[in-house]
């Protein structure tokens, strides 16, 4: 049974983990080829690729998903599982309510000589959600992705996924698109949805943005198209790091490292803890849950790979190791959390005490799921409303701003050698001038 390793030092610590990054240039040739083919071919590409990745042959007009198929995704839920539309309901108006608290205000100064000055919040108008396909359903993504485009004010929300082998979406993806309010659904995934959002073909519109998580394949062509859209972040395999003192339940521990050795075979699991005791009683509840596991496979290749265990000094050096570390998802198991909160610097997400499970977060608690991976929580910040807004500076000014300041920004502008620059102030200088002002 593969264990999580027992690392001396934090340098073995981050050897270890370094070898699970993914810069993905050895794809890059393979995506390019199809977001090329994508944007000279448009559908037929598009179909093209569909048919190859997924084996499902589509027509143009089968891409969208229609009303009907929504209308019969419900009708199955609520005849088998009419609780599971409750939940999603539930999830939905937590995260609303949450990220209704993020939308930030427009707001303006008056200036020493008059001038108004200021900054106003406008939403993206359409924006694109990728949502992952395959063996599994993720409804919470689609949710963590919409939800705060609503709450910004973004008009057209559109959402891509894989189709199965039948041609459909998952039903319950489907129902979840429809609660969060995403207002177009096509049937198509990987690198060539990715590429019909940028470009836009005959049946799918561009958008002006992309988010949401996806395999290598996805996140290489998010990057590559960075500058025709934008995009949320470069987001890698799911990670967690569990700061413990010797007040843990070696049980709880397992449990929360298990929920993100269980995603994928290159997701990173690590324990720091001051206490020997409780990192021997964690090492045996992970050989005894794992056997209990039904992704007991990918949990496994997870902790062989890269699950590590570092036995600290004391909490201190542990919560240096973990802000080293950045990682993309952070509980503190210890007797006071808050205590060691202002001392986190780097976090995807952070979550306090032994009733806040990472899965708390992923669902129900509210805040977003879509965080920042592979250390990159020393720059990036989780995916919120702001991410669907744009600011906009206003610049409006009197004829007293003007002629205190404009002599210096005719100044400025000759020293930058931009004599127009310099030209269109200085007209209106002698204009001033001539009037007598």
């Amino acid at each position: 049974m593969a264990m999580i390793k027992s690392v001396k030092t934090r340098e073995e610590l981050f050897t270890r983990l370094q070898k699970r990054e993914q810069l993905g240039e050895e794809f890059e040739d393979t995506v390019r080829e199809i977001l090329q083919d994508v944007r000279d071919n448009g559908d037929q590409a598009l179909l093209a690729w569909t048919e190859k990745f997924d084996q499902v042959k589509l027509t143009p007009a089968q891409l969208r998903v229609q009303d009907e198929e929504i209308e019969a995704a419900y009708a199955a839920y609520k005849e088998v599982s009419p609780e599971l539309i409750d939940a999603l309901r539930l999830a939905r108006d937590r995260i609303f309510a949450f990220h209704s608290n993020q939308k930030p205000q427009d707001w303006f100064m008056r200036g020493f000589y008059g001038e108004v000055l200021g900054q106003i919040y406008q939403p993206i108008r359409r924006v694109g959600i990728y949502v992952p396909g395959g063996t599994a359903a993720y409804p919470s993504s689609v949710l963590m992705n919409a939800v705060p485009a609503k709450v910004a004010g973004v008009s057209e929300i559109v959402m891509v996924t894989p189709p199965g082998k039948d041609g459909r979406v998952n039903p319950l993806v489907l129902v979840a698109a429809a609660e969060a309010g995403v207002t177009e659904i096509y049937k198509v995934g990987g690198v060539q949805a990715i590429a019909a959002l940028a470009y836009g073909t005959e049946t799918i519109p561009r958008v002006e943005k992309i988010v949401g998580p996806g395999n290598i394949y996805v996140t290489v062509a998010k990057k590559l198209v960075f500058g025709v859209v934008d995009i949320d972040m470069l987001a890698g395999p799911s990670e967690i790091v569990v700061v413990a003192d010797d007040s843990a339940e070696a049980e709880l521990v397992a449990a929360d490292l298990l929920s993100q050795a269980e995603h994928d075979p290159r997701a990173a699991v690590v324990l720091l803890t001051p206490s020997l005791q409780l990192a021997s009683q964690v090492q045996s509840s992970l050989e005894k849950q794992l056997r209990e596991l039904p992704r007991q496979r990918i949990a496994a290749k997870s902790l062989e790979d890269f699950g590590s265990l570092l036995v600290t000094r004391d909490l201190e050096e542990a919560v240096e190791v973990a802000n080293e570390l950045a990682p993309e998802h952070l509980e503190l198991l210890v007797r006071e959390p808050f205590a060691l909160l202002s001392r986190i610097r780097n976090a995807g997400a952070v979550f306090l005490g032994k009733y806040a499970p990472e899965p708390f977060g992923d669902y129900l608690a509210g805040p977003n799921h879509v965080l920042p991976t592979g250390g990159t929580a020393r720059f990036y910040s989780v995916l919120g409303v702001e991410d669907f807004l744009k600011r906009t500076s206003i610049i409006y000014g009197t004829r007293e701003a003007l002629k205190a300041l404009g002599p210096d920004i005719v100044r400025l502008a000759d020293a930058e050698g931009l004599d127009a620059h310099a030209r269109s102030v200085s007209l209106r200088l002698q204009r001033l001038k001539d009037s007598g002002d």
